[in-house]
């Protein structure tokens, strides 16, 4: 077992950070703050081959794995921009077609992901629904040489920036029965509404619920196989899972470096603060929580890239609960060593509280994730 990163990994984080430093927390912030988008980074790690390090080389990829697009997304977000868009995008959008997709598919699309010259959201979550995704209504039926789409999703990232979205729906089989599959809409399909929902967190990415109304698309929009559409999807899954947590380890040392800076400079009773240990263990301990984290989730990315989807799938929850709950932490701490001064927009540091809870909720619940250990790592009855 090697826990050293390779030195291209270790060559791609630092390129990245170089990257990321260019733009930075104020950058992102007032992106945010002015209802604007990244488009300028976006392009930028896009023509770098940034975003499409995880896309087969045969089109126009880096050819290297989710590992790869992870050590991306933690770079970015540990230099104050963290995107969320990359864990939807070229994560789960472009690796469920490059597994699943048809050839023509897969030509259209892969290059397009893999310079950041597209993006695709993705749409899973309805109001009726929530964490069950066996209770998806959102339908498609037959319709001649092509299909007919209708249903409502909800919470879905960057409508309002993509191309297309990847609708996750029901179809039925030769037999009648209802399983899920995959198809892509052009935003621009007739039937197809959004409208945005308002949150509080800071985030240049926003939110929205999504009407299909009797969406009528070809026969090629939808992905893979008819009867194959459980597994195409947690294809995708395991990805969104594994970079969250690259997202949610990336803002928690942003929040340390804050903290720990800050903890060295300010005084009060004649010395840094933190030289106290009030300010120094929780420092330390949020700093060992995030570490452990980080391990885990780069072993779920190994394992994926492995090909052993099982063993992804476990490791992969238990890292997204692992640095949800450490990237809290850390934040919350940084806050506190700040003090009041963790609460003004000038520091920087409340901002994140919003994000880093979300992660507590999307893209799985924790409570959802300890049912999946608790069923499927320890044997015990489901709950649920």
């Amino acid at each position: 077992m090697n826990y050293t990163e390779s030195e291209e990994r270790q060559a791609l984080r630092a390129a990245v950070a170089d990257l990321g430093a260019k733009y930075g927390p104020e950058y992102f912030i007032r992106k945010a703050r002015a209802g604007e988008k990244t488009d300028e980074l976006w392009r930028e790690a896009g023509r770098l081959g940034y975003l499409g390090v995880n896309v087969p080389a045969e089109y126009g990829g880096g050819g290297g794995g989710i590992g790869d697009l992870a050590a991306v997304c933690e770079e970015l977000a540990a230099a104050g921009c963290p995107l969320l868009l990359m864990v939807v995008s070229p994560a789960i959008c472009a690796t469920i077609i490059a597994r699943s997709g048809t050839e023509d598919q897969k030509k259209h699309w892969l290059p397009r992901f893999a310079d950041g010259s597209v993006k695709m959201a993705f749409a899973i979550t309805e109001p009726d629904a929530g964490s069950n995704s066996h209770r998806i209504t959102t339908t498609a039926r037959r319709d001649g040489d092509g299909w007919v789409l209708s249903g409502q999703k909800t919470f879905i990232s960057g409508v309002d920036e993509s191309d297309a979205v990847l609708f996750v729906s029901r179809s039925s089989d030769q037999k009648g029965n209802l399983r899920p599959s995959l198809f892509i809409v052009p935003t621009d399909t007739p039937g197809f509404n959004w409208s945005p929902i308002e949150m509080e967190i800071v985030s240049p990415e926003k939110q929205f619920v999504c009407h299909l109304d009797d969406v009528r698309l070809p026969y090629d929009a939808l992905v893979g196989d008819e009867d194959g559409g459980l597994l195409q999807l947690f294809a995708g899954l395991n990805p969104e899972r594994i970079m969250a947590s690259a997202m949610g380890a990336g803002i928690g040392r942003l929040a340390l470096a804050k903290a720990t800076g800050y903890a060295k400079e300010r005084q009060v009773f004649k010395t840094p603060i933190g030289a106290h240990q009030g300010l120094a263990h929780p420092l330390a301990a949020a700093k060992i929580e995030i570490e452990l984290a980080r391990l885990m989730a780069q072993k779920a990315a190994a394992l994926y890239d492995a090909g052993d989807d099982l063993g992804a799938g476990e490791a992969a929850n238990m890292a997204k609960y692992a640095t949800a709950e450490a990237a809290v932490h850390a934040v919350d701490t940084a806050i506190q060593v700040h003090g009041g001064n963790g609460l003004t927009s000038e520091y920087g540091v409340g901002m994140l509280a919003g994000v880093v809870r979300l992660m507590r909720i999307a893209p799985v619940s924790r409570e959802m994730i300890l049912n999946f250990v608790a069923q499927h790592t320890l044997g015990l009855p489901k709950s649920y």
